[in-house]
């Protein structure tokens, strides 16, 4: 059974997951909108993945005996004045995601919910995971510089982390 502290918890990390699935659909219509078909097809595919990590959530709080609640959404940008802009709002994102659940993990180790604390070791690895990912990115566009063939490549290259990042079936 889940306190009502670590209920509501887990309720606002679900309203940070919901909103990152946002962020990076947001990326995803610029990215298509701007013409690079790689970045948004990356976007879109990482949109999904933090659906599901909402999902994960939303389960595991009604299976402990709480009540998912799903809540408003805060608006994420719409526009991005640039390619590196878009990777270096990204990084920031994953920055945040992963204070939420420290901060989480923090509240179940205060609360002595072992359980909720396991389950969340699962979030902990994939977001050491996406900052990697995001740092990553925005180091190679920062070697790509101002040129554009460099941005083209990159577009296409970009198509190998989402193949490479998809789990088996």
């Amino acid at each position: 059974m889940l306190s009502k502290k670590i209920e509501a918890a887990l309720n606002e990390q679900i309203k940070v997951e919901a909103e990152s699935s946002q962020v990076y659909l947001s990326m995803a219509c610029w990215a298509e909108v701007q013409g690079f078909e790689g970045v948004a097809q990356f976007m879109y595919a990482h949109s999904d993945e933090e659906r599901m990590h909402m999902l994960k959530l939303v389960k595991f709080v009604n299976e402990r005996g709480g009540h998912a609640k799903i809540s408003q959404l805060d608006a994420p940008p719409l526009e991005f004045g640039s390619f590196k802009e878009v990777f270096q709002t990204l990084f920031e994102h994953e920055v945040f995601v992963s204070k939420s659940i420290n901060d989480l993990v923090h509240i179940t180790l205060e609360e002595r919910d072992y359980a909720t604390h396991n389950f969340l070791q699962w979030y902990v690895s994939e977001q050491i995971e996406e900052e990697a990912l995001a740092r990553n990115i925005l180091d190679k566009i920062n070697l790509i510089g101002d040129d554009k063939s460099g941005f083209y490549l990159f577009d296409n290259d970009i198509k190998q982390l989402i193949v490479a990042d998809t789990p088996p079936a």
